[in-house]
């Protein structure tokens, strides 16, 4: 596990930035982290280091719940589960299609898919300190995800 303290919102995109240049191939992230902990911010520096066009607006997909985004060769899809009470709502959002290995998966509010036993690379938890800086934890699990770790220079 490796943590690192982001005091701005520039910071936080850049770490973002720097771990999408190093991918690859498709993975999964979980996000945890409360709201307004920068998980969306992370995710946009994910997205621009992945390759994805600046004509997207990376934005949560709290009431769409997937916001999808071509990064040639792979897709980015974000994921906010939040709104949904059940694994079975999986299938009603087609959560089936988009796990593949040509798509990176960065999901907030994972919490639901412990219930369908889906695999994450990565899980990355956004904590704010008594400053009110943000401690981000970034903890591998698989092969890729801990190559990925070991590439991250925080």
């Amino acid at each position: 596990m490796k943590t690192l303290e982001s005091k701005t919102a520039e910071e936080t995109l850049a770490l973002g930035e720097a771990l999408g240049r190093q991918i690859s191939q498709g993975l999964a992230m979980a996000l945890k982290g409360d709201l307004g902990a920068g998980k969306t911010t992370f995710v946009k520096g994910l997205a621009k280091g992945l390759g994805v066009s600046e004509d997207y607006y990376i934005t949560s997909p709290t009431f769409t719940i997937i916001n999808e985004y071509p990064a040639s060769p792979l897709t980015l899809y974000h994921l906010d589960l939040y709104r949904l009470s059940s694994a079975e709502e999986l299938d009603d959002i087609g959560f089936d299609d988009i796990a593949g290995d040509k798509h990176v998966i960065v999901v907030e509010w994972p919490e639901i898919l412990k219930e369908i036993s889906f695999p994450f690379d990565m899980e990355i938890r956004f904590e704010f300190d008594e400053n009110y800086n943000r401690r981000i934890s970034v903890l591998a699990s698989g092969q890729e995800g801990m190559n990925l770790l070991s590439k991250l220079v925080l």
